[in-house]
């Protein structure tokens, strides 16, 4: 595992792409306090060890030197992250390259005449121009690819995300407002589940969309932007203000939409898959409010007194990977991004998941209900983004085990197949 001092300013986004893979990778990673940009760069002493000056520049703890943003991370990262097969590993240099020569020379062409970095001049103007219709084609490639995928190599995220992500992210904080991200569906998908990811706010915060047109060169000419700076100060002293919660049943926990949900609100709206199938007799809303407002003992006989077997059905849904759950929090926060990542299926379905166990001891389950026989989640590309992390079990409504599971999950008590005892849950309504 490696082991280092990273040295960057705050804020690098370069820099991020080897924190959030030392976060996956457990690699203990440090950013050195110390560093002043502009001062210990131009040392003789850190010169001695990195001869170009540039940041960030990692120190590894028995005396290696790496610079290049995409080499640190590489080198902190973990076999999954680099990949598991040689053709892996070769997408994976694929989709690097396309985030350094497709997205980061438009990138930064675009976004540093916002922020004040560049001075204003006909030949910044015409490259902000041409930056846009750069981007344009960048992300149409991107998201064509993301069509079908959840990720951009295999199954799980790689450096490809994470190096992507990372270049992409001040354009989605400075640069694409609604309407220039509206037709890239997938690459908002996609972008929002990386950054909602434990791993990746732990590094970046909480990224905040864009919600209107970026206008350039309204910074400090030649500087670091004195207004932007000023109306960020400005925004974040607003979001710390305490906002009033509305009360409700325990079960269900206040959230809040973010600037992430509220970008995927501003796109178009597609079609609902659960339209075209037979209402049946179950009111699903209904049965939530049932739910919401009795003890487990009255909802639990009303669902299936209600209940359409002919029209709905029920699914058990469990975390592959439980060996990769650390610490609760951040395993509730797995789930919860799931939750909002499928807000529009919604009005059709219903759901409770449970977290068996402890820290560095746990596992995650629940159990589905929505309208219709098939895997719910295949039927829109809105829905594809967290189901192939589980494992999916249609259970037939009239077997006892199937009674036993509902009262179970609905009821959150029990322990999960290896004798983990319930911790917590969260609802799907």
């Amino acid at each position: 595992m490696a082991a280092g001092t990273l040295y960057t300013y705050p804020d690098n986004f370069r820099a991020a792409k080897a924190l959030i893979a030392a976060q996956y990778s457990k690699s203990n990673v440090k950013v050195s306090p110390n560093f002043v940009f502009g001062e210990t760069n131009k040392s003789k002493e850190f010169l001695k060890k990195f001869p170009s000056g540039k940041v960030p520049a990692f120190e590894s703890n028995d005396g290696k030197y790496l610079q290049d943003s995409n080499a640190i991370a590489y080198y902190v990262a973990n076999e999954q992250l680099r990949g598991k097969s040689e053709y892996e590993k070769a997408q994976i240099l694929q989709w690097v390259g396309f985030g350094e020569s497709e997205i980061l020379p438009a990138g930064c062409a675009w976004v540093f005449p916002i922020l004040g970095v560049v001075k204003k001049n006909a030949a910044t103007e015409e490259g902000y121009a041409r930056a846009k219709e750069d981007m344009r084609a960048a992300l149409a490639i991107l998201d064509s690819h993301l069509l079908t995928r959840t990720y951009l190599v295999g199954e799980r995220i790689t450096l490809a995300d994470i190096v992507v992500a990372c270049n992409l992210s001040n354009l989605y904080k400075y640069a694409f407002d609604p309407d220039f991200r509206k037709p890239f569906v997938n690459v908002n998908r996609w972008f929002t589940t990386l950054i909602n990811q434990p791993q990746f706010k732990a590094v970046l915060g909480q990224v905040q969309f864009l919600d209107k047109v970026a206008q350039p060169f309204t910074g400090a000419q030649g500087g670091e932007g004195k207004n932007k700076k000023k109306e960020e100060k400005k925004e974040k002293k607003q979001q710390q203000q305490p906002k009033k919660e509305t009360p409700k049943k325990e079960k269900e926990p206040v959230e809040e939409m973010d600037a992430a949900e509220a970008a995927l609100a501003a796109e178009p709206k597609s079609k609902d898959p659960f339209e075209s199938m037979p209402k049946g007799t179950f009111n699903m809303d209904d049965f939530k409010r049932f739910y919401s407002n009795e003890d487990e003992a009255k909802s639990i006989p009303y669902f299936w007194e209600k209940f359409d077997p002919e029209n709905y059905s029920i699914w058990y849904g469990e975390y592959k990977y439980p060996e990769e759950l650390t610490k609760i929090f951040m395993s509730c926060n797995l789930i919860t991004g799931m939750y909002q990542r499928l807000d529009k299926m919604r009005k059709q379905a219903f759901a409770s998941v449970c977290l068996f166990g402890e820290d560095n001891n746990s596992s995650i389950s629940g159990i589905w209900v929505w309208r219709g026989h098939d895997l719910a989640f295949t039927l829109s590309p809105d829905w594809q983004i967290d189901y192939e992390s589980y494992d999916w079990k249609k259970l037939d409504a009239k077997s006892e085990e199937t009674k036993k599971l509902v009262a179970q999950y609905f009821s959150w008590t029990g322990t999960d197949k290896k004798g983990r005892k319930f911790n917590q849950g969260k609802i799907f309504k």
